[in-house]
């Protein structure tokens, strides 16, 4: 018959070396004594229950390959950092806006002003009179015409530019705003830098060609709009492929090659806060800061300390980058690469996970959430904003950080989509012409935001587009117009030995005439003239 021992017992008779069989060998049977026993209450109840109570008091812990320590948390529980207190106020324009924006024209002109398109004009016509025209000119009046052909043409587009003057296919309004040799000419001639010195700026500056206009632009939207409380940033590839040492290829954009910029935009309006060009390696960035970082820093300097979440995706996205933000009041919300050296390896790996499932890791300052939206796939989700994680009561159980990052990453795409429903973007063999046409696109956007907001009216964005063509083109045609008339009441003089046809023709048809009229300036020939008789005293006076 086999003895009952007690685990007490049973474990001294290991330590005292004696033999765990009898002397007639009979086997020995542990079995958990009464004052070992679980109690019958903690037997009954259900293993969660059971987990929960163990979680209260143990912590499950794991350090990363940097040495960042995780520690795994309940869904559900209330996490140990305390949140940020957000910004309130949706994005308004600045109070320096409100007192301008009266009018389409003049919010457009908060963002490319008089002043630039006064650059552009001196150096347009400096490189025109530089190569072969010697009398070329052009207006500011001019100028803005062609910014209103520019806006017409994205707003209906056709296969090629002499489409644009065409009777059939062409809006009418083209016609009468400017002659396509003219429109030609103009693009053929468009500079904005100084290019007998920008051999000196390109040896510290790529972006020397534009960079002082593209400078004032950048300013501009920067003072003009109060962005709310969600920003996303991303990238912008500008379709071209014009020769420049910065042209990027991007296999998954629909447009293959293009100019990269990063772009930080307001989530409601789609408001393009601020925007850089990516030009390769930048010199003044500090080394072993990776390039990520330095591009968010450099986009959200202007809106730090006041609340702002920045939503980013998985190129941005780390843990000192949440953790500077934080020490500047701003949260971050992005998806996370699984090769950040500061994930905690079980977040890494694709386990026999359960579909749907969540789990959820915290560190200083920041929520790392690994969600499962299919077998063998798996989601990290980074975040400063989050107090607690909870799920969903559907069938994916989706936890809160995948819906509010699905609901805050969309901005940059969608404000790329904007502009490219009505781009003035056309063929050039020139960068800055490229980047020219990009800065048109996103002041028209800007623009229809901000004057929808200071002014209070609903307006579609091709309406608005429409009148702030029309009223580009107004001065000029204004002006075109007033000339025309005085070409036909006064033609020019003729030359030298030639008479020009007589203008009044109450006494003739076709005479020729070589003197005017000395009140109406129009040429008359002998018989339409009336002599007057006159003292000398008198003609004197008069003359």
């Amino acid at each position: 018959m086999s003895k009952v021992y007690s685990s007490q017992q049973a474990l001294e008779m290991i330590l005292n070396d004696a033999n765990p069989c009898d002397s007639d060998g009979e086997e020995i049977s542990l079995h958990l004594s009464s004052d070992s026993e679980i109690s019958s209450d903690e037997e009954d109840s259900p293993p969660s229950e059971k987990r929960g109570r163990l979680e209260t008091h143990e912590w499950l812990t794991e350090t990363a390959k940097d040495g960042t320590v995780w520690r795994e948390e309940q869904v559900g529980r209330p996490l140990h950092h305390s949140p940020i207190e957000g910004h309130v106020t949706d994005g308004e324009p600045t109070a320096l806006a409100r007192r301008k924006v009266t009018s389409r024209l003049q919010s457009f002109f908060c963002f490319i002003t008089l002043e630039m398109l006064r650059t552009i004009q001196e150096w347009t016509v400096q490189h025109a009179l530089q190569t072969q025209h010697e009398n070329w000119f052009m207006a500011i009046p001019e100028l803005m015409a062609f910014i209103a052909i520019l806006l017409l043409r994205g707003i209906v587009r056709l296969p090629s530019l002499h489409d644009a003057w065409s009777a059939n296919l062409g809006p009418p309004l083209i016609n009468r705003i400017m002659a396509r040799n003219r429109f030609k000419d103009i693009i053929q001639h468009l500079r904005f830098d100084d290019k007998d010195t920008r051999g000196e700026r390109v040896a510290t500056d790529r972006f020397a060609a534009i960079s002082d206009v593209w400078g004032s632009f950048v300013a501009n939207c920067i003072t003009s709009y109060n962005p709310g409380r969600h920003i996303t940033i991303d990238e912008q590839l500008f379709p071209t492929k014009t020769r420049c040492c910065f042209l990027q290829y991007i296999a998954t954009k629909p447009d293959k090659f293009g100019i990269k910029f990063w772009v930080a935009c307001d989530l409601k309006s789609k408001y393009v806060c601020k925007i850089i060009p990516y030009l390769g390696k930048d010199p003044s960035r500090p080394p072993g800061e990776r390039l990520s970082e330095n591009v968010v820093m450099k986009l959200m300097e202007p809106f730090m300390d006041k609340g702002r979440t920045v939503t980013t995706d998985n190129f941005f996205t780390s843990l000192s980058l949440a953790r500077r933000l934080h020490s500047r009041k701003t949260t971050l919300l992005g998806t996370v690469n699984k090769i950040r050296r500061e994930l905690p390896d079980s977040a890494k790996k694709n386990l026999a996970r359960e579909e749907f499932s969540t789990q959820v890791f915290s560190t200083s300052g920041a929520t790392l959430t690994v969600y499962v939206p299919k077998r063998k796939k798996t989601v990290c989700l980074l975040s400063s904003v989050h107090s607690v994680v909870e799920t969903e009561a559907t069938r994916k159980k989706k936890p809160n950080t995948v819906t509010d990052y699905n609901s805050m990453k969309c901005g940059v795409h969608v404000m790329d989509q904007m502009v490219r429903k009505y781009t003035v973007r056309s063929g050039t063999r020139r960068w800055p012409v490229a980047v020219f046409y990009n800065m048109i696109d996103i002041a028209a956007l800007n623009a229809h935001v901000l004057y929808q907001a200071c002014t209070g009216v609903k307006e579609r964005r091709v309406d608005f587009l429409l009148e702030l063509a029309n009223e580009f083109a107004q001065s000029h045609m204004a002006a075109k117009e007033v000339n025309e008339q005085n070409l036909q009441q006064q033609p020019p003089t003729p030359d030298v030995g030639k008479r020009a046809l007589c203008q009044v023709k109450c006494c003739c048809r076709k005479n020729r005439a070589t003197k005017r009229c000395m009140y109406c300036d129009k040429f008359a020939c002998g018989k339409c003239i009336k002599e007057v008789w006159q003292c000398q005293n008198c003609s004197q006076n008069l003359y």
